[in-house]
């Protein structure tokens, strides 16, 4: 059994702002594989599934971002899930948008939801780093990751989403490196067809149609034949 857990802010205000692509990410991942109804627990929303094979529960804590780690801790010691079986999904600034990277371990890199969690449960848990870009400079930082997601950002956030939601049975059964392959290959634009040059066709010189004079000449046009 694993506790997938999705990170953001409770509360329709911040449901599209791109510090709940982690939320984002884990309601398309229940509705796809059909996970059961969501019920209140462990201070957030929580309900169960299976994805190719592991049974899953999936988390959304409801005590925002900078108190993550109070919801998860309560659901790992209610259900005994070792550290090694949580998958944290959550923003990363660090990553241009639609990249992603997954590793065990590791800093916070300033990130409450992560700061939080590992207050709770230790450093020894999975994240899915889930890239939003950078706005350029640390004063723009805030506003960016409580903003909405552009509208021409919206077509590739929902590929992004796709396909987290498609290969993320690799992560369950601890195929990380796949799963990171894959994703990459499904979000690699596809390079458009070139038109191939179209071949010359060298068309025969039509040999000129014999005159009125040479038809009444014999010798003129045995002379051409000759030729």
């Amino acid at each position: 059994m694993i506790l997938l857990v999705g990170l953001g802010n409770p509360g329709g205000k911040y449901a599209k702002n791109r510090h709940n692509i982690g939320f984002m990410a884990l309601d398309t991942i229940v509705r796809r594989h059909c996970f059961g109804p969501w019920r209140t627990k462990f201070q957030g929303q929580m309900c169960e599934g299976t994805i190719d094979g592991v049974k899953v529960l999936a988390l959304m804590p409801e005590t925002f971002m900078n108190e993550s780690g109070r919801s998860i801790g309560a659901a790992a010691r209610f259900y005994k899930i070792d550290p090694e079986n949580i998958i944290v999904m959550h923003d990363e600034l660090d990553l241009a948008f639609t990249k992603i990277k997954v590793k065990t371990g590791g800093g916070h890199g300033g990130h409450n939801g992560l700061r939080s969690t590992d207050a709770h449960m230790g450093k020894n848990y999975k994240r899915v780093r889930l890239g939003i870009g950078h706005p350029g400079s640390k004063e723009k930082v805030h506003s960016h990751v409580l903003g909405d997601f552009a509208k021409a950002e919206v077509p590739e956030l929902d590929k992004m989403l796709d396909t987290v939601c498609q290969h993320i049975g690799l992560i369950a059964n601890g195929e990380d490196t796949d799963f990171m392959n894959r994703y990459a290959l499904d979000m690699r634009p596809q390079r458009p067809n070139k038109a191939k040059p179209k071949e010359k066709t060298v068309q025969a010189k039509e040999k000129p149609a014999p005159s009125a004079s040479d038809e009444a000449n014999p010798f003129a046009v045995l002379q051409k034949l000759k030729d």
